[in-house]
């Protein structure tokens, strides 16, 4: 029975903390199970006031053929931890006309956000806890890709496959950059999970 004496022990000296009055004098000298009675409701109180611990997730995702092109791209959510604030989106590169033009060299790329629908039917591989700070690595790293300059967007060499490749090798994945799944987005996830067996969802 030593869980519950250092929980009250815990508890008795909070309350000399918070309240030194007659009223706290009362609740020692009552009978035990009273006593027991009030501990279990401050216990309740406490660890239902303590707020939930922030953080935000990343998942990587791919989609395949369907009414678009295949995929790769990144989602977050959560809370960050140092400034609450909230987060729910997603990231992935792409060109910014679906045309024939990107079979044959580079044309004008965008960082894109889909919309939830299109997330849905998408395929999550595995997710990973951000800090604070890899939290704001990707973020470095979208606002980067979504400034680059004239023709970004290159079919075989800048794709949205290399764009989640590099955000895996921020956080610290070990990756393939001699990869031959640059134009599979699933493949190419699968072949991440592969190098890092411990990802998961």
């Amino acid at each position: 029975m030593r869980g519950p004496t250092v929980v009250n022990r815990f508890l008795d000296k909070r309350i000399s903390e918070i309240d030194l009055s007659a009223d706290a004098h009362q609740v020692r000298t009552m009978p035990m199970f009273m006593r027991n009675l009030i501990y279990l409701v401050l216990a309740f109180i406490c660890f239902a006031t303590t707020p939930a611990q922030a953080e935000v997730v990343i998942t990587f995702y791919s989609h395949e053929f369907g009414e678009n092109f295949p995929h790769a791209f990144i989602t977050l959510k959560g809370k960050v931890e140092s400034n609450g604030e909230e987060v729910d989106t997603n990231y992935g590169f792409t060109a910014k006309n679906t045309s024939p033009a990107i079979l044959f060299g580079s044309v004008t790329g965008i960082v894109e956000t889909k919309n939830i629908k299109y997330v849905t039917k998408s395929d999550p591989h595995f997710s990973m806890t951000l800090s604070d700070d890899d939290y704001g690595r990707i973020i470095k790293l979208v606002e980067e890709w979504r400034n680059l300059p004239g023709k970004s967007y290159n079919l075989g060499k800048r794709n949205c496959v290399h764009f989640t490749m590099e955000a895996a090798a921020l956080l610290g994945l070990i990756i393939n950059r001699q990869t031959k799944n640059f134009k599979k987005p699933k493949s190419f996830m699968l072949e991440l999970k592969k190098l890092n067996p411990d990802l998961k969802l």
